[in-house]
C-alpha cells in the first residue's frame, strides 16, 4: 500500500496544553506513528470538501487560499508540516489527499487544535453552543492566563444588487471572547474585559494607555496584553 507521508520529522515547538507530544521527535512512538501514517487521512476524513460557489466575490478562507503546511494537534500528537486550510465559512478544517488529489474535510471531533502557516493558533473549544456562530466550535487562540482570550473567526455573504458577474461577496467578521472553566465571557468594549478579569480600572487604562493598546484598533493585542497581565499578578 502507497504510504500517505506527507509530514516531515522535525522537532516543532506547538503546545496546545501541556501534555503534546511531537510525533516523530521521540523513538518511544516512532514506530507506531510510521504505522499509522498510511492511514492517518483515512482516519481523521470527514468525506471530500465541496468548494465554495464561483459566483461568490473572494474566498471562503482564513488567511490564505493556498494549501500552507501547518500543524495538527490529534490527541495530544503534534503532526508538524500538514498541508491546511481553514474555512471560516463553514468552520471546517480542510487537508489535501495526495493519492486522490481531493480535498478532505477533517472531522471536528477528532483533533484538539492546529496552527496555521503565518503562526495563528485555533483549539476546538466546547461550551459557547448558544453562540449563533460557535458553528464547530473553533477559536483563535489570543492569550492565555488566569483566562483564555479567544476570537471567532468568521465569514457571512452579502448579496450583490449592482450588475456584476458575482452574485455576492465574501465578508469577513470576528468576535471575541474570555474563557474561564468553559464559561464564556463576551467582549465587543475594553472595559467589558477589565470587569471580567476583575482588574483595577484605574491600574488597568494606566497600562494599555503605556502600552498603546485600544481595544476598537487592536482587540486581538488589547486582550492578549490582559490576560498575560491576569497571569502576571
Amino acid at each position: 500500500m502507497q504510504k500517505i507521508i506527507f509530514f516531515l520529522f522535525s522537532v516543532c515547538c506547538f503546545v496546545s496544553n501541556g501534555y503534546s507530544q511531537v510525533a516523530g521527535a521521540n523513538l518511544t512512538y516512532l514506530s507506531e506513528y510510521k504505522e499509522q501514517l498510511p492511514y492517518f487521512q483515512e482516519l481523521i476524513t470527514g468525506g471530500q470538501y465541496a468548494e465554495a460557489s464561483r459566483l461568490i466575490q473572494g474566498n471562503p478562507y482564513f488567511a490564505s487560499r493556498q494549501f500552507e503546511n501547518g500543524m495538527l494537534t490529534i490527541n495530544g500528537i503534534v503532526y508538524p508540516e500538514v498541508p491546511l486550510l481553514y474555512d471560516s465559512y463553514l468552520d471546517q478544517v480542510v487537508t489535501f489527499h495526495p493519492i486522490f488529489n481531493q480535498k478532505i474535510l477533517i472531522k471536528p471531533e477528532k483533533i484538539d487544535g492546529f496552527v496555521l502557516s503565518n503562526g495563528s493558533s485555533f483549539r476546538f473549544i466546547s461550551g459557547n453552543e448558544q453562540y449563533l456562530r460557535n458553528e464547530n466550535g473553533i477559536y483563535e487562540v489570543l492569550g492565555e492566563g488566569g483566562f483564555l482570550a479567544v476570537a471567532k473567526r468568521y465569514k457571512t455573504t452579502k448579496e450583490l444588487r449592482e450588475l456584476s458577474q458575482y452574485d455576492a461577496v465574501f465578508l469577513e467578521k470576528s468576535d471575541f471572547f474570555l474563557v474561564q472553566s468553559g464559561v464564556f465571557y463576551p467582549v465587543s468594549k475594553g472595559k467589558q474585559a477589565i470587569e471580567v478579569l476583575g482588574l483595577d480600572p484605574k491600574t488597568a487604562k494606566r497600562q494599555l494607555r503605556s502600552a498603546g493598546l485600544n481595544f476598537k484598533q487592536s482587540p486581538e493585542k488589547y486582550l492578549q496584553f490582559l490576560v498575560t497581565q491576569t497571569a502576571a499578578n
